[in-house]
C-alpha cells in the first residue's frame, strides 16, 4: 500500500507536535501596509504631523504582530497542495522503503527511530526554512 501526500503530511504533523516546534513568519509586507496605512489615516485626520503621529503608530502596531509563533502541524496543513507534494517527495525520498507501510506502522517506526526521525526532522526544518522563510521555535 502506498502512502499518500496525507499520510506524510501526519507524519510530519507527528514529529513536530512530539518536539513542540512553532514557527513565526517574517511577513515584512504585512508590517509595511501596516505602518503605510497608519500613516495615511493619520494624513488625512491631521495633515502633515498627523503622517508622522499615524506612522509612528503604524510602524508600532506592524511590529507587535510580526513574530507571530502558530504550531507548525497549523501550519503544514494549511500549505497549498502543490507546496505539500514538494514536502512529500522530499521526505519519500528519506524514508525508501518504508513507504510500502501503512501509516499507523510508519509513524511508530519513524517515531522509535532516533536516525529517521532525525532524518525527517532535518528535511521538515528545511523546507519550511527555505520554502516558507519562518522564524522556527523549539
Amino acid at each position: 500500500m502506498a502512502l499518500q501526500v496525507d499520510d506524510i503530511m501526519r507524519l510530519c504533523c507527528e514529529i513536530s507536535v512530539h518536539d513542540q516546534i512553532e514557527v513565526a513568519e517574517k511577513n515584512i509586507t504585512k508590517g509595511a501596509m501596516i505602518a503605510g496605512g497608519g500613516a495615511f489615516v493619520g494624513g488625512l485626520l491631521g495633515g502633515p504631523p498627523g503622517i508622522a503621529v499615524g506612522g509612528a503608530i503604524g510602524s508600532l502596531l506592524g511590529w507587535l504582530t510580526s513574530g507571530q509563533f502558530k504550531p507548525l502541524p497549523q501550519v503544514l496543513m494549511e500549505l497549498p497542495p502543490a507546496q505539500q507534494r514538494k514536502l512529500c517527495n522530499a521526505v519519500v525520498a528519506i524514508l525508501g522503503n518504508l513507504i510500502l507501510m501503512e501509516v499507523a506502522q510508519l509513524i511508530t517506526d519513524v517515531m522509535n527511530s532516533a536516525t529517521l526521525k532525525q532524518q525527517v526532522m532535518a528535511v521538515l526544518l528545511s523546507f519550511i526554512k527555505k520554502e516558507l522563510r519562518v522564524e522556527v521555535r523549539y
